[in-house]
């Protein structure tokens, strides 16, 4: 039990340790490649962080999407909005986008259509955390941190309502 009386599903060091070898994954898969990484804000932005530091490498750029498919509460609206757009040209660039957490996967599945129509060279993903039944759904994931049961978890980037975002750790919210 930690401090604020949440359980961790993960810990920061498994989460760190995951991390560590999605970015050698990633580093080997793209070689010499420039990398756009887009970060789907704001949960993201420990992962991408952590990840953009551990891929080593200088010729990768970042770009920031943020999306809001969450009104308030613990459930999806079903409804995607673009809250704040790329300011980067995707066209016969390497594009990987940065997700903290796949839950139904539309938003996922309306990203990749969206940024596809802007003519990138390839497009992957690289989640954080995918629930049980996200791929199930027809979400295509290239690189996956964890895999874990579907209930609403929180930190390391993810939140409830803005709170919960600073724990170094993911706990399922009770």
């Amino acid at each position: 039990m930690t401090e604020i009386g949440l359980e961790p599903l993960l810990t920061e060091s498994q989460i760190q340790e995951r991390v560590t070898e999605l970015a050698k994954q990633i580093a080997a898969d793209y070689g010499e490649t420039q990398v756009l990484l887009v970060a789907v804000l704001r949960g993201s932005i420990h992962f991408v962080s952590d990840l953009a530091r551990r891929i080593g490498r200088a010729d990768w750029e970042l770009d920031f999407i943020q999306v809001r498919s969450y009104q308030s509460g613990r459930k999806s609206s079903g409804v995607v909005q673009i809250r704040k757009d790329l300011d980067t040209n995707l066209e016969g660039r390497d594009v990987l986008i940065v997700e903290d957490v796949v839950d139904t996967g539309a938003t996922l599945a309306h990203l990749r259509e969206l940024l596809g129509t802007r003519r990138p060279k390839s497009l992957r993903v690289v989640a954080l955390l995918v629930k049980e039944g996200a791929i199930r759904a027809g979400t295509q994931v290239e690189y996956m941190g964890f895999r874990i049961p579907d209930a609403f978890v929180v930190g390391y980037g993810l939140d409830y309502d803005e709170r919960y975002r600073h724990l170094p750790y993911v706990a399922i919210l009770p």
